[in-house]
C-alpha cells in the first residue's frame, strides 16, 4: 500500500529539481547533475568536520590545540553554494522541501554507521525565536534523518535558556562568548550515546556549548550530524 501511495504521488506530483527545474532523480526533488555538482564535504577533519586538503584519521590542528566537547563530526557538505542555498531557504523562508532534500541526503550518510547513538537532539530554538520564525530547521531536518534511521527524536530534555544574537553577525571569539551558558537540561538525561543535529557548523561554538551540558548531564559519547560545514 506504501508503494503504491508513493507512485501515485509520484505520478500526480512528480519530483522536480529545486535548484534547477529539471526531472527529480531516484524520486527526490534534486536532478542528477546539480546533485553531482554539489559541494560535498570529501575529506574532513573526524573530530570537527571541519574541510581539509589531505585525509586523515587524525583530528585536525586546531581540535589538537583545543579540543572540543564532542566526539565525532559529521557533515555531507561543506558551506558553498548552491547548499548554502538551499540551506538559507529552508532557515529563513520555510521552504520545507529543502528540508526533506537535506535531511534525506545527511541520512544516506548516516545509515551506513554502525555505531548509531540512543538518541537524535536538534540544536533547540529560543522560544521567542520559535515564535518569531514558527519553526526550528534543526527540528525539521531531524525528523527526517529520525524517520529514515529509525532513532528516536529528543526535543523536550534540552532547551535554550536567551535568546542568543544571531551568530551569523559575529565572529569566531564573539560567538564562542555569545553562546555561553545558552542551553541548560530541564529533564533528567539516561543516554548514553547523543547525536547533535544542526542545519549548518560554522565555528562550533553552537554544538560545543550545548555538548557541555549534555556531558555535564552524564552523557558519555556526543556526536554532531550537520547538513554543511563553513
Amino acid at each position: 500500500m506504501n508503494n503504491w501511495t508513493s507512485i501515485i504521488q509520484d505520478w500526480l506530483f512528480p519530483p522536480t529539481c529545486i535548484l534547477c527545474g529539471d526531472a527529480g532523480d531516484k524520486g527526490r526533488d534534486l536532478c542528477l547533475a546539480c546533485a553531482q555538482s554539489l559541494p560535498y564535504n570529501l575529506i574532513a577533519c573526524p573530530q570537527c568536520g571541519l574541510p581539509l586538503q589531505f585525509e586523515t584519521n587524525t583530528p585536525c590542528g586546531n581540535c589538537l590545540k583545543h579540543p572540543p566537547t564532542f566526539d565525532r563530526s559529521i557533515a555531507i557538505f561543506r558551506f558553498e553554494e548552491p547548499v548554502r542555498h538551499l540551506i538559507h531557504a529552508l532557515k529563513f523562508h520555510a521552504r520545507y522541501p529543502c528540508a526533506r532534500l537535506l535531511g534525506d541526503m545527511l541520512a544516506d550518510k548516516l545509515i551506513k554507521l554502525e555505531d548509531k547513538p540512543d538518541i537524535i537532539i536538534p540544536v533547540p530554538l529560543h522560544p521567542k525565536r520559535y515564535r518569531e520564525r514558527g519553526y526550528n530547521q534543526a527540528l525539521e531536518l531531524a525528523r527526517i534523518v529520525s524517520k529514515r534511521l529509525d532513532l528516536p527524536l529528543d526535543y523536550q530534555h534540552c532547551i535554550r535558556t536567551h535568546a542568543t544574537q544571531a551568530q551569523t553577525e559575529l565572529n569566531a571569539l564573539q560567538r564562542r562568548r555569545n553562546m555561553r551558558k545558552a542551553f541548560a537540561i530541564v529533564k533528567p538525561m539516561t543516554y548514553q550515546h547523543v547525536a547533535i543535529l544542526d542545519d549548518v557548523v560554522t565555528t562550533g561554538a553552537t554544538v560545543n556549548e550545548l555538548a557541555k551540558v549534555l556531558r555535564k548531564s552524564g552523557v558519555k559519547r556526543i556526536d554532531v550530524w550537520a547538513c554543511a560545514r563553513a
